[in-house]
């Protein structure tokens, strides 16, 4: 039995690899004849790493006339092997993705080099269905300009049925963007530069196209020049095309269950990974219609880990989404945020949500725009459809995942400003979740406020002082942090709630943080503190509480600030 166990597919994107190899596949199949509904030429954005490749591999296969004959091994067992739609084996693809275009040097070469080379391969595959020769003259066209409307002129005398599969349509431009700036990127796709020409000769020659991409920013500067596409990324029929549900995922960790490859509880797994991996949603119409979705690759790398070792893995986030995360500091442009836009960020990683409208689409013009920022975080996958508030959208933050890199990005900024030795910081935290020593954990954060001149500057107050913490209390991967919890109707500053499943964490904390301007008076000082004193009595009073901790101590701590100066910091008994 151990040789039919399906291998789990873990960084793999062609659907023929994994369903001729024996992996596992969670069918998606049941979403085709609802596409062949929609218009002929369709754009689905998605975050990295939720199966966009994957999916377009399966289209490819799916609709390819030249693997027809290969249909029933294929999609046998899946939903749509028992009732394949007239559409089945009809088309020719062209199969690009611009993610392997070349480096951006002679961007016109190197794009033209790649269209060419796909047209030339095309040739290769479909010749039997055009003449002898046909290949060879495929080659001898010049660019891929010519390659394409030889195509065309050849498919229409034939009368082939093209279908256009593109992956990553953005990413070639957002390297573009990023790298060289507005100015190159804005030749490129307006008036007659070379990526928006090739979009153009794409209009009427192709019977159906399907794009799939990150981001909305190169569909809206090339609307104008390709006018036929219709985006169907937020709407609710597609919600679950991408990514797991959670009956996937059950389902999944069952089946390595059965066939002997885990003997761990289902259920305590699939409560594990929820607040790391799940809660995305895509679509407003969705909220009460579908269940939240898990992030593919995530799954398959708590899953690689757990048959592995027998337990979860250390590091719940895949340290192979670095990359991703960079990636994306880079698109969105983290590192030349101005004063309203890091507002924005710090917002959001303070209160854990914003509520904006949401922009489908927007030129790169407006990325710098803090209005348009929510809308661009959110199909990044850094933001998700929580809840309405009138005709607006509560946007949050979707898991754990996500909001490590929130804090990540924040204490990237503190740590540039000024330097702090994460190492020493280490050893303390594991004092304060092993011991209870909790004093110098807070004062060597508290020290560190005050040495940051440059973060007292940028923005002073509460929040400010609350940001600080959350960013290096961060690093403690004993605790999974939560600012802004509410307990009690009312909303503590930071819980540290034990991480149990990973460390045996005796002690969690609440603690509260209360600042003052160097004017305020002695009663005030007094008063505040009371205040606060009675407002952690509150929160450790609320039901949950107990649940949150288990069974470790919590320990109530208050601390106040007087500017920039440690005022007074005492647990609080309760």
């Amino acid at each position: 039995m151990e040789e039919n166990v399906k291998r789990i597919p873990y960084g793999v994107s062609n659907f023929v690899e994994v369903v001729e190899q024996n992996q596992y596949y969670v069918d998606k199949t049941m979403y085709l004849p609802l596409l062949e509904q929609q218009p002929n030429s369709l754009f689905f954005i998605r975050p990295r790493r939720f199966g966009k490749s994957i999916f377009l591999s399966m289209l490819r296969a799916y609709y390819d006339i030249a693997q027809k004959e290969k249909f029933r091994k294929r999609f046998e067992g899946l939903w749509i092997g028992g009732q394949p739609t007239p559409l089945q084996g009809k088309y020719q693809i062209l199969y690009l993705d611009f993610s392997r275009v070349g480096g951006i040097g002679a961007l016109d070469r190197n794009f033209d080099d790649y269209c060419s080379g796909a047209l030339n391969n095309f040739a290769l595959i479909y010749e039997p269905y055009y003449y002898p020769g046909f290949e060879k003259d495929m080659k001898e066209q010049f660019g891929s300009a010519n390659k394409l409307n030889f195509l065309d002129w050849q498919a229409h005398n034939t009368g082939a049925a093209l279908y256009l599969i593109i992956d990553e349509y953005d990413n070639f431009t957002n390297v573009v963007l990023n790298e060289q700036g507005n100015e190159v990127y804005h030749a490129l796709t307006h008036v007659s530069g070379f990526y928006r020409e090739v979009f153009k000769k794409f209009k009427g020659m192709f019977e159906r196209i399907f794009m799939t991409g990150v981001s909305p920013v190169i569909l809206d500067d090339l609307t104008s020049g390709f006018n036929i596409g219709w985006n169907i990324s937020t709407d609710f029929q597609f919600n679950m095309m991408l990514g797991f549900s959670e009956k996937d995922v059950r389902e999944m960790l069952q089946y390595y269950k059965d066939v002997g490859q885990h003997n761990g509880d289902v259920e305590a797994m699939i409560a594990e990974m929820k607040p790391w991996y799940d809660n995305y949603c895509f679509a407003e119409a969705s909220l009460d219609r579908d269940p939240k979705m898990f992030n593919c690759d995530m799954v398959f790398y708590y899953l690689r880990h757990y048959i592995t070792l027998g337990k979860s893995p250390k590091e719940m986030i895949d340290p192979n989404t670095r990359t991703d995360y960079n990636k994306m500091k880079k698109l969105i442009q983290l590192d030349r945020l101005d004063g309203n836009r890091k507002g924005v960020l710090r917002k959001i990683t303070e209160e854990g949500q914003i509520v904006t409208a949401l922009t489908t689409t927007f030129p790169a013009t407006e990325i710098a725009n803090p209005e348009i920022f929510p809308s661009l975080l959110f199909y990044y996958g850094m933001l998700t459809i929580t809840a309405t508030r009138g005709q607006r959208m509560v946007l949050s933050i979707p898991n754990n995942n996500v909001r490590k890199q929130y804090y990540e990005f924040m204490l990237e900024e503190y740590q540039e400003r000024r330097y702090i030795d994460l190492n020493s910081m280490l050893d303390l935290f594991y004092d304060m979740a092993y011991d209870g020593h909790w004093r110098e954990s807070l004062e060597f954060i508290a020290h560190a406020y005050k040495e940051n001149s440059s973060v007292r500057s940028a923005i002073e107050g509460e929040r400010n002082i609350q940001g600080f913490f959350t960013a290096y209390l961060s690093v403690n991967a004993y605790y999974l942090l939560a600012p802004e919890l509410e307990l009690n109707h009312g909303f503590c500053d930071l819980f540290l709630m034990p991480d149990l499943l990973r460390y045996e964490v005796a002690h969690s904390y609440i603690i509260e943080l209360k600042y003052l301007s160097s004017k305020d008076s002695e009663s005030k000082t007094e008063t505040q503190w009371q205040e606060a004193v009675g407002q952690v009595r509150m929160y450790a009073a609320a039901p949950k509480v107990k649940q949150l901790i288990q069974n470790t101590q919590l320990h109530c701590i208050v601390v106040q600030f007087r500017g920039c100066e440690l005022e007074r910091m005492e647990e609080v008994s309760f």
